[in-house]
């Protein structure tokens, strides 16, 4: 393991030094922000499925719901139904947490280490990339260097979470026959994560508080092309009028 962290901080170091010319000390945080769009870019065809997946699961709506009312009484038969049409689709109620699982390498390799002290010499604008915002209040303030840079790293978090939140209310609010889904395998699950999930975004700013300033900036990026890339994926996802219409 020590040399699989030991090769992630010399792929850090060599892709800051091609950046150097360019961002000067701020080549190190350039690196990881780099690196976080790759692995982002890398997981992209997942998240396009996970478009498809959810596009299917509210065009199934209709469906499912003619499903329910024919089994109400049998639920094992409507399980299988379910899962029958699920199976015909080729549509799986997991396909989106793939993504997220596929970063969790990512992620827990930058947390590491840059909070061992391997890379403690590596700063953004005066902040340490191994450091806490704990430790910028407590070396100038809020409004030090190194506090300023927490501060605008919490407001592009605050601003991505607030159009999440309401991008996906308004999604809800178009898209009524959405719970349908309720009974598909597992839906429990995705029902409950697709209804706090907006809420969640801003626990990324406790996120982004306490864990190690490079970490921070990998999950500020990430958060960002999430927004961006979900805005992209579902800019036709169809409205509850498409679905009455197509019914």
């Amino acid at each position: 393991m020590s040399a699989l962290f030991d090769g992630f901080a010399n792929l850090v170091e060599h892709l800051a030094d091609l950046l150097s010319p360019l961002f000067a000390g701020a080549s190190t945080a350039a690196a990881i922000v780099l690196f976080t769009m790759a692995v982002r870019l890398a997981v992209h065809p997942l998240s396009r499925a996970a478009a498809r997946g959810q596009k299917a699961r509210t065009r199934l709506a209709p469906q499912l719901a003619e499903l329910r009312k024919k089994h109400a009484k049998n639920p094992e038969q409507l399980q299988k139904a379910v899962m029958a049409l699920h199976a015909e689709e080729k549509v799986s109620p997991f396909a989106g947490c793939l993504p997220s699982l596929l970063q969790a390498p990512a992620f827990f390799l930058m947390f590491h280490v840059f909070s061992s002290g391997r890379m403690a010499d590596h700063s953004l604008l005066g902040a340490p990339l191994g450091g806490h915002f704990a430790d910028a209040l407590g070396k100038g303030g809020l409004l030090g260097s190194a506090g300023l840079v927490y501060v605008a790293l919490f407001a592009i978090v605050a601003a991505v979470a607030t159009y999440t939140y309401l991008r996906t209310k308004r999604q809800q609010a178009l898209n009524p026959v959405a719970p349908a889904a309720a009974d598909q395998p597992g839906a429990g699950a995705v029902a409950a994560m697709t209804k706090y999930l907006p809420l969640l975004s801003f626990a990324t700013l406790i996120s982004v508080a306490v864990v190690p300033l490079a970490a921070a900036l990998y999950i500020v990026t990430s958060t960002t092309w999430t927004a961006v890339e979900r805005a992209f994926l579902y800019r036709d996802m169809p409205t509850a009028q498409n679905l009455v219409t197509a019914a």
